[in-house]
């Protein structure tokens, strides 16, 4: 009997860690717009997601980053074409303003103190959109051509608060310290 119920409680288990993880994956997930991205990452940290899609003739990358948030809170994705981190990163940030409406725009990453202010990057950025919706917010844009060619250091973050439009400081828990990696946008 012993072995049974053993044996039941792994099936459940089993069972319940396959729909948890196949819910969570970029894979299945469908855009309430008519956007379709071929490829995508679930990323380790901060229950965010980047999909994309890749055009070799152009080499530009259009991409959708999302993320849980709350509506008070802000998410930033970003690509480091100098080094691994956050200082260099040239980012994407969304957020709440204080109408209501979502707002995105690039913005330099110089340092661990950044403005966090409207500006240019080091690349072109096109198409910059920004939604929310069942507490997970994401980000659309057009990014590059890159210098540094398909293979790029990214960072995300997301952050709990945005005062007089302008978000505010992340955590520095482990998760938001260990949001970022190296991505090929043509291997994946």
């Amino acid at each position: 009997m012993a072995v049974s119920i053993r044996a039941s409680l792994l099936s459940c288990t089993l069972v319940s860690i396959f729909l948890v993880s196949s819910a969570q994956s970029c894979s299945n997930y469908t855009f309430t717009s008519d956007r379709v991205f071929y490829s995508c990452s679930d990323l380790p940290y901060l229950e965010a997601h980047l999909h994309w899609n890749y055009n070799p003739s152009t080499g530009k990358v259009a991409i959708a980053y999302r993320a849980k948030q709350k509506s008070k809170g802000w998410i930033a994705w970003g690509i480091n074409p100098t080094g691994r981190g956050m200082v260099g990163s040239q980012a994407l940030v969304a957020f709440h303003n204080t109408n209501g409406s979502v707002t995105v725009y690039p913005t330099p990453i110089t340092s661990y103190n950044p403005s966090m202010q409207p500006e240019a990057l080091s690349f072109q950025v096109s198409n910059i959109t920004a939604e929310y919706s069942d507490n997970e917010m994401t980000i659309f844009a057009v990014v590059g051509p890159l210098n540094n060619g398909t293979l790029v250091n990214h960072v995300w973050q997301a952050g709990s608060s945005v005062s007089d439009n302008v978000p505010q400081i992340h955590s520095t828990s482990p998760p938001n310290l260990q949001s970022m990696g190296i991505l090929n946008f043509l291997s994946g």
